[in-house]
Formats: structure tokens, C-alpha cells, sequence
């Protein structure tokens, strides 16, 4: 029988995994209990919860809550981190606070599909959610400036070639 403190775990894990579309697990083997405190808290500063998890309980928990792709990354000494502002965020910023310590990526629950280790480096490698939306904006802007450029230009050219005559007319005249 499940005891009460097994019971609490299971109910926040699924709470946790409802909550968020992003999940990346990693293996914590090698990390001292000084060594997590500081994975932990340079990832509390980019809103990003790094959890040791048992297994077990996980797994329960993933069923629960519907997220059955989270399963398959639940071997060996398992810890789960969440948050952050986006997917690419919550990659990097793991990426970039256990990179001194070895930690080995398992790879990531990411909108209900399970993807490698490969491609939760890949996605730490793009730029973040807003950077992408400026991109597109930016991308989407250019060909409409242009574009305006394009056609007030005969309108402009008119204008400079009315202005030369003026000037033209008011020479002829002063001479």
C-alpha cells in the first residue's frame, strides 16, 4: 500500500506535468549535493524548477496526468526540469548550468511528443520565442517597405524634376 508521502509526490508530479507543455529529464549521476544546489539555483533565476524524481512515482504520475510520452525517458537516476519562459529557454538554460558538471540529457516530453538528447541541444541552439517573432516581423516588413519605396518613387522623381524646371525657368529668367 501507497504510503501518504508516496501519494502527496505522485499528486504534485501530475500537478507539475499538467501544468507544462515542456518537460526535459536528465540523468543527475555525478552531481554532489553542493554541485545540485547550484544547478538549482542559477536555474531558479531564469524561472526554471530542476526536481530529483523517483522513477516510480514518475511514471505514475505521467500516466495521470496523460503524459505517457514521458515514460520512455524514466531510467536510472532521473531528474526533471520545467519552466522557464519557452522551450528554447528552458533548454538552454539547462544546457548552460550543467555544463560544468557532466550531466547526461536524456531527452524532453515537448507537446506530447518525446524527442532525443540531440534534439533538446538543438533547441537550445535557436534563438528565443520573442528573438523568432522579431525575425518573422522583420521578414514580413522589409518586402512592404520596399514595396512603398517602389511606388512613391515615380511621384518623387516628379516632384525633384518640377523642382529643376523651377530652378531652370528661374535662371533663364534672372538672365
Amino acid at each position: 500500500m501507497p504510503t501518504e508521502a508516496k501519494q502527496a509526490a505522485v499528486a504534485e508530479l501530475v500537478e507539475l506535468f499538467k501544468e507544462t507543455d515542456t518537460a526535459i529529464v536528465s540523468d543527475h549521476r555525478g552531481l554532489s549535493v553542493a554541485d545540485l544546489l547550484k544547478v538549482r539555483r542559477e536555474l531558479r533565476t531564469k524561472n526554471i524548477q530542476y526536481r530529483v524524481i523517483k522513477n516510480r512515482l514518475a511514471r505514475i504520475a505521467a500516466d495521470q496526468a496523460g503524459r505517457a510520452e514521458l515514460v520512455p525517458l524514466l531510467s536510472g537516476p532521473s531528474a526533471i526540469a520545467t519552466g522557464g519562459d519557452d522551450e528554447s529557454s528552458l533548454a538552454k538554460g539547462l544546457l548552460d548550468a550543467t555544463k560544468p558538471f557532466d550531466v547526461e540529457i536524456r531527452g524532453a516530453a515537448l507537446n506530447g511528443a518525446t524527442i532525443d538528447a540531440a534534439a533538446v541541444k538543438a533547441l537550445a541552439a535557436l534563438p528565443s520565442r520573442d528573438a523568432l517573432l522579431a525575425q518573422l516581423a522583420g521578414g514580413m516588413a522589409s518586402p512592404l517597405s520596399t514595396m512603398a519605396s517602389l511606388l512613391a518613387a515615380p511621384l518623387r522623381d516628379l516632384g525633384y524634376g518640377l523642382a529643376q524646371l523651377r530652378e531652370l525657368r528661374e535662371q533663364a529668367e534672372a538672365a
